[in-house]
């Protein structure tokens, strides 16, 4: 993701410390960070989110209200900044709010207040006896919203209701806290009795448009405001609709213009609404048909893309909760392609698509639907870079960072409509390859890619080596790309012990790793389709970086592997979770898996909810950092992982206890993007990082991760063979059972059941001649 970080404040927590001698005039304010004047933790938001349009609302369901992110999104872009629904003008009181169980709408309850409607004769309403149902979804091109009452008085009323709206088309980077200053030409006009219609046409020859679809006809309707007048005799009950409808095209088509649609249709992207087809009906079609129709297609898509998945169930109901939660975020948050499915990074900062978290979502879903491995690696070897773009750092073979559709975007205020400043998302895009045939033995996609795949892993020696010394390093080419470029990529998360930063090419500890397995995985590819001499030489470069990485990269003096080389290969010798992700690729010697298990399990490194990023003592440890104290769900996910693969299953299940109890004090039981990093307390949860993304698709995809971790449970296409190797499973937890787990045409129901530390395994139903077994 870019580098976001909060503006420094001058209030710190107990266990934060402030770093002195190594601030730089260029650490005030952070590259492309989100400004913060109000937390996302002080209000609870709901989002909603199809194709790649989202929606983030507050409790009742309105839009900026109060100031923050909330608003309707379309492509980057702002579609709608302002809906506000009121009763007699006040806003009703909330009774409840929740997200359906599969994300695909959200369900409010409401009712009035008290309501004086006359101040001359004191007429008035008594709060709780008119009842308001609001539903919500986002579906083709459209947001769909229904506002129910029903009267439970035994008098007949007469209520105005209002609905306020605006549409300010601010970029995404605008509305996180970049200024602009020149922005297009906006305009709105009520273009019928029941519609008004926002215009904006950009800088970039786009003109973007917002139309409100009302029904029945408002009483009034003006630009800002419709309202409506309901009648509601006693137990009578009536429904207003709301339609918004989002769309974008070019005023005209210049010549860089049109360059720039090629451009997106590569990327595999719509550039105009795309999906908003169905968006549109037949004039005279009631918006109460129009919504019911939408209601039902939008089920019925969703339950399409979920059919067939592998589906959890466990002896505990709160874990069940957010294992469900978990499912219904990926899939709310997988988009379509050309290519297949992909999983949109997060909501609000990052809902498109992003290279390395894509494919770290699709490793660790992998055995839940491996459908998301197929469309990441399509999507991200269809969009791989051609050539040497220094505005993109962008090199031949390099795979996508992420890329962006709107305004500031396409003019390049902003480097990222196709960004490749990333170090790790190539080696990871060959690594997913391999893991995706391994589970599923799908060698006709293998093939399709396999171009891709050879260029990546020559950009890898070529490009990713700068100094020829065997490792791969990264520097950004313009002042304008990301200083750091892994995944802890905010300006000050790579430095030395002494605290000052470290100056590039920077040898990140976690590449080498990723590089180790790609070049692993690829030789067993190469072998497969019959590149033996290949598939030779990657495995002697293998081994080769596995001895240098550990001569290079060991500290003894802090007891793990350093968090990074820098230019003049000078170890940053700062203990990270970066070194768990060693154990994850399995670069790390075995000889040292136990000492990094214990350091990231120490009283520094462990807070009792997660393991931090980096440790508490270190230089810029910062408990409330983006990345430099704080904890990710999906960083400790690849840690669990790494432990498994050294037999290091009670420190993986230690984190596994630690974040699921993390998700019991979420709402939603969500595991959030990242949470500070503070010492776990006695009767407290954990403390929130103030503008994280929620849902996160890596954070969502991690519950998964953190199971098949503790069982050992590896699937095995050639072999035929589903094992769980020396499983174990965490307190919380004393069965769990898998349905639905596919291996090749092979299904199987299978149930694991904790006695004392040992864990049967038992086949509950099977189809096709798939192995099970149990290895201890």
């Amino acid at each position: 993701m870019a580098a976001d970080t909060l503006k420094a404040t001058s209030e710190t927590a107990p266990e934060a410390r402030i770093p002195h001698g190594f601030q730089d005039a260029d650490e005030v304010l952070p590259q492309y960070h989100i400004e913060a004047q109000t937390s996302l933790v002080e209000r609870p938001l709901r989002s909603l989110k199809y194709g790649e349009a989202f929606a983030v609302l507050d409790s009742y369901g309105d839009i900026g209200v109060l100031p923050g992110p909330e608003g309707l999104y379309f492509q980057d872009t702002r579609y709608l900044s302002r809906m506000h629904v009121t009763i007699e003008d006040q806003r009703p009181l909330l009774l409840s709010s929740v997200m359906q169980d599969d994300n695909g709408a959200l369900s409010v309850d409401m009712t009035t207040p008290d309501i004086r409607i006359d101040a001359h004769d004191e007429t008035t309403i008594p709060r709780e006896l008119i009842a308001i149902e609001r539903t919500k979804f986002l579906f083709r091109g459209a947001c769909y919203d229904r506002i129910g009452l029903r009267n439970y008085d035994s008098r007949h009323w007469h209520l105005k209701v209002a609905v306020t709206f605006d549409a300010d088309f601010r970029d995404l980077f605008e509305v996180r806290g970049m200024d602009r200053p020149v922005r297009g030409k906006r305009s709105v006009q009520v273009s019928s009795e029941s519609e008004v219609q926002f215009r904006y046409v950009g800088l970039d020859e786009v003109v973007r448009t917002t139309s409100l679809h009302f029904g029945p006809t408002p009483k009034h309707i003006e630009p800002g405001r419709a309202e409506f007048v309901v009648s509601l005799p006693p137990g009578g009950r009536a429904s207003l609709f709301l339609r918004v409808v989002f769309e974008s095209h070019r005023a005209f088509i210049s010549a860089p213009a049109a360059e720039r649609v090629g451009e997106d249709a590569a990327a595999g992207l719509s550039h105009a609404a795309g999906s908003t087809a169905s968006a549109r009906h037949p004039k005279g079609l009631a918006e109460g048909v129009i919504f019911a129709r939408a209601y039902r297609d939008s089920r019925r898509d969703l339950r399409q893309l979920t059919a067939g998945i592998t589906t959890i169930i466990s002896s505990n109901d709160q874990f069940n909760e957010a294992a469900c939660r978990a499912t219904a975020d990926l899939y709310m948050l997988a988009s379509r392609t050309p290519e297949g499915i992909y999983p949109f990074a997060g909501i609000p900062w990052y809902s498109t698509v992003f290279g390395r978290d894509g494919i770290i979502t699709a490793m660790m879903a992998l055995w839940i639907d491996p459908n998301f491995g197929k469309g990441v690696l399509r999507y991200l070897a269809s969009t791989q870079a051609k050539a040497v773009d220094p505005a993109a750092d962008a090199q031949p073979g390099k795979v996508l960072h992420e890329t962006r559709r709107g305004e500031m975007a396409m003019l390049g205020e902003v480097p990222f409509r196709h960004y490749y400043g990333t170090i790790d998302g190539t080696p990871l895009f060959v690594m997913l390859a391999w893991e995706y045939y391994s589970v599923t033995g799908d060698r006709d996609t293998i093939a399709a890619i396999w171009p891709a795949l050879e260029l990546a892993l020559e950009w890898m020696n070529r490009y990713g080596d700068r100094d020829g010394d065997g490792f791969v390093e990264y520097a950004r080419d313009t002042d304008k790309g990301l200083e750091n470029q892994g995944w802890k990529d905010s300006h000050d998360s790579i430095f030395h012990a002494d605290g000052n930063l470290a100056k590039g090419p920077i040898a990140l500890c976690e590449v080498q790793g990723y590089v180790y397995a790609a070049k692993n995985g690829a030789a067993k590819l190469a072998a497969l389709l019959g590149h033996d001499d290949l598939a030779h030489r990657l495995g002697q470069e293998a081994r080769a970086l596995r001895e240098r990485f550990d001569e290079a990269f060991w500290c003894e003096e802090i007891g793990t592997y350093a968090l990074a080389l820098d230019g003049e290969k000078r170890q940053c010798a700062v203990r990270s979770s970066n070194a768990g992700h060693a154990l994850f690729t399995g670069i790390a010697l075995p000889e040292r898996a136990a000492r990094v298990a214990a350091n990231l399990l120490s009283k520094d490194g462990f807070n009792g909810w997660g393991v931090r990023t980096i440790a508490r003592g270190e230089a810029r440890y910062n408990p409330m950092s983006y990345h430099n104290g704080s904890i990710w769900p999906h960083d400790n996910a690849l840690i669990a992982l790494g432990l498994a693969r050294y037999d290091l299953k009670p420190e993986a299940a230690r984190i596994f206890q630690g974040m699921f109890d993390t998700a019991l004090y979420q709402d939603q039981k969500r595991l959030p993007e990242l949470f500070c990093g503070f010492m776990r307390r006695h009767q407290r949860g954990p403390v929130s990082y103030p503008v994280a993304c929620s849902p996160q698709a890596w954070a969502a995809a991690a519950p998964f991760a953190f199971l098949a971790a503790c069982l050992g449970l590896e699937i095995d296409h050639d072999r035929n063979r589903v094992r769980f190797r020396n499983p174990i499973l965490p307190s919380f937890l004393d069965g769990v059972s898998i349905f639905n787990l596919k291996l090749g045409t092979s299904r199987v129901d299978l149930r694991l059941q904790r006695y004392g530390e040992d864990v049967t395994v038992n086949v509950l139903r099977r189809t096709g001649d798939a192995q099970i077994s149990l290895l201890k």
